[in-house]
């Protein structure tokens, strides 16, 4: 089943962040909690996830919000997509991805974004298999502040 987020499933999703980094080689990057995911998806509401449950078990979600493109406008940011590894191949991260697309659609926005580690092959040949343009011409960007 996937379904919005609801208060309660900030643990699981915080737990899933940390494998997610684990699973890019930057476990200690991880510096966001539980309580924070909280108050960011249920109080600020400044992103937004979806889940998938198995079994009353979460095992993949989808965080997203809305961002702006001078040259487009309102545009829909894929923070992170994930899905346990055990349940990859089952379609589960399919529908996930698709109904973060169709929310973007139901949103009129003009352009869905999402970055991609670029070893990351199954990553890239799911995005492909969805026909996304994949840009190598962009370089992130970033600054971290404490």
């Amino acid at each position: 089943m996937i379904r919005a987020a609801k208060i309660g499933d900030e643990n699981a999703i915080h737990g899933l962040i940390c494998e997610l980094a684990e699973y890019e080689k930057a476990p200690n990057d991880v510096i966001n909690t539980p309580e924070a995911i909280r108050e960011h998806l249920f109080n600020e509401k400044i992103c937004e996830a979806l889940v998938v449950e198995v079994e009353s078990q979460i095992i993949g979600f989808a965080l997203y919000y809305t961002s702006y493109s001078t040259w487009k406008g309102k545009c829909l940011y894929l923070e992170d997509f994930y899905l346990k590894p055990e349940f990859r191949g089952s379609g589960f991260g399919s529908k996930l991805f698709d109904k973060v697309v169709e929310i973007a659609k139901e949103r009129k926005v003009k352009r869905m974004d999402w970055q991609v580690l670029d070893w990351n092959t199954p990553a890239i040949d799911f995005y492909k298999r969805k026909n996304a343009i994949l840009d190598e011409e962009w370089i992130n960007g970033r600054f971290f502040f404490e």
